[in-house]
Formats: structure tokens, C-alpha cells, sequence
């Protein structure tokens, strides 16, 4: 079993029906003559009853791959209460891209099916009115497809189409690369057969081994040799590869030794104290009416 389908897909929706599951959303392609009856077993069996959109891609080489989205909201045959997502697929060629309507089952198809007849030309039988819905009534072709002419990138200016510092009348200086679906200029629309011709890039000239010389054989250097395009130096030229540097060891360091604790000293001598020196006697007065003594 795939994702969340009951049983093998092909037990499901019918011989040939294969299924896939990839971020969240289940994928099952079926064959064209089983369209209507898968989308009606996701409805029934399933409970696929919310139908998303419908569309189809251009598949070159292969074909229009249609495609419809349908969702189970819980319930159903799923038993689940969550959402479930399926991708219901199919191919038709592109000769005659037909496919039975899907209005019976989803009436909801039935402007999304306009859409893709539109864009991409393919028909749904039995669907009740298949009128234009958004080109005009006198657009011709169908735009989606791969093949479908992008006129508008020819007939009008485009960004990018002129090189900065040209002029508008002026052509462009070299003629680029057209993308996919985009004519050369020179072979449809109103410029046709009115372009320079696109100018042809010139052949390498041959190179003879007598003119050019041989090639001399390559030979395999080493780092300190250098490329092989440098040329050795001659002997007096040389220099005599430098040795070296010796590695200097660090010095030893020395151990400081251990100083020896200071020897105790006895007690110091008392310091003799200086004698008071005795104060000046005091001069006696002069006599009187006499000379001093």
C-alpha cells in the first residue's frame, strides 16, 4: 500500500493504476478510459469530496498530462479525521487530446476544464458549455503549450533585447540567444528577411606540427620545483638552498637556593645616656661708682 489508500492502487482505481507519495500529497496516474471512474471511487470510496482545481501540463514527446486535485476532509473511507490530499493524473496525446468531462462528478470542473481547453487545447466531451473564458474571441492558438509562438517577443521591444548605451531604432550588436518558443526575428514576424545575417564565428585556423612545432612533452614538478612553463636557473645563477635555522632550546631555568633564617641576636648593650650639662652661673651686677671687677 502507498500513503494512505486502504489497498494497492491498482486494486483501487482499476488494472494499470500506479501511486506515489511525496510531501504530504498522494499521487495516483491512471489510464485515459479510467478518468471518470477513478475520481468517482476518490469521491465514493475515499471520501475525496472537495474538489481543488483542475489543469494539465505540456509533457513534450509525451503528451498533455491532466490533472485534478481532490481533498478528503475526514470521514469517508478513510476512517481519518485529518485532511488528505490526492493527484489524480492521466496523458493524452498530442494528435487529438480528448477526455471524457468530470462535470458528472465534480460540477466544479467545469470552468477549470474551460481553462485548460483554452490554454492547452484539450477537449472535454460531454461538458455542457466549452466557451472561451479568458482570451478573446479572435485569439488563434493555444499559449500554454510548448510549441505555441510567443509573438509579442518579436513584434514589440523587450527587456533586455538592447545593450545598455544603444538606441532604440538601432539594432542590436550581436545576435542572442532566442529562449524557448521565441522565433529568430530574421524568419518570422514584421522584420522577416530584413536582419543582417547573424555573423558566423571564424574556424581555428589548422595548425600544422611542421609550422606550429610539436608540443613538448609535459613533465610532472614538484612544489619547490615550480611550474613546468618556468625555466631553471643556470649553475652560477643558483643559490645554494639555506639551511635551516637550528631550533634554540630554551635556557635551563635555575632554581633559586634557599636563603638560611637570620642567626637570633642577643640582647644589644645599653646605650650610655649623655650627663645633663650644668647651666651657666649668673653674672653678678657692677658696683656702684666702680669699675666692674
Amino acid at each position: 500500500m502507498t500513503g494512505w489508500l486502504p489497498r494497492e492502487a491498482a486494486d483501487i482505481f482499476g488494472p494499470g493504476a500506479t501511486a506515489e507519495e511525496a510531501y504530504d500529497l498522494l499521487t495516483v496516474d491512471v489510464p485515459t478510459e479510467s478518468w471518470l471512474d477513478a475520481l468517482t471511487t476518490a469521491r465514493d470510496e475515499l471520501g475525496c469530496t472537495y474538489f481543488d482545481w483542475l489543469s494539465a501540463v505540456d509533457e513534450p514527446g509525451t503528451g498533455f498530462l491532466v490533472c485534478a486535485h481532490v481533498v478528503a476532509l475526514g470521514g469517508g473511507g478513510t476512517g481519518s479525521t485529518g485532511v488528505r490530499r490526492l493527484l489524480l493524473r492521466t496523458t493524452v496525446g498530442h494528435d487529438d487530446p480528448a477526455l471524457p468531462s468530470a462535470t458528472g462528478v465534480h460540477p466544479g470542473a467545469a470552468w477549470h476544464e474551460r481553462e485548460t481547453y483554452e490554454m492547452f487545447g484539450v477537449a472535454f466531451t460531454g461538458h455542457p458549455g466549452l466557451l472561451p473564458l479568458l482570451l478573446p474571441e479572435e485569439f488563434e492558438g493555444y499559449p500554454l503549450r510548448k510549441d505555441f509562438v510567443l509573438a509579442a517577443r518579436v513584434a514589440k521591444a523587450w527587456p533586455g533585447a538592447k545593450e545598455p548605451g544603444e538606441s532604440h531604432d538601432g539594432g542590436p550588436k550581436r545576435r542572442q540567444m532566442q529562449p524557448p518558443g521565441v522565433p529568430d526575428p530574421n524568419e518570422w514576424g514584421p522584420l522577416k528577411g530584413q536582419l543582417p545575417p547573424a555573423p558566423a564565428r571564424p574556424a581555428r585556423a589548422a595548425r600544422g606540427a611542421a609550422a606550429a612545432g610539436e608540443r613538448p612533452a609535459r613533465r610532472n614538478r614538484s612544489v619547490t620545483e615550480g611550474s613546468a612553463s618556468q625555466t631553471p636557473d643556470a649553475p652560477w645563477q643558483q643559490r645554494p638552498a639555506a639551511e635551516p635555522p637550528a631550533r634554540k632550546e630554551p635556557p635551563a631555568r635555575e632554581e633559586p637556593e634557599p636563603e638560611a633564617p637570620p642567626a637570633p641576636q642577643g640582647p644589644s648593650a645599653p646605650q650610655e645616656t649623655p650627663a645633663p650639662k650644668e647651666p651657666p652661673a649668673p653674672e653678678e651686677p657692677p658696683a656702684e661708682g666702680g669699675d666692674p671687677a
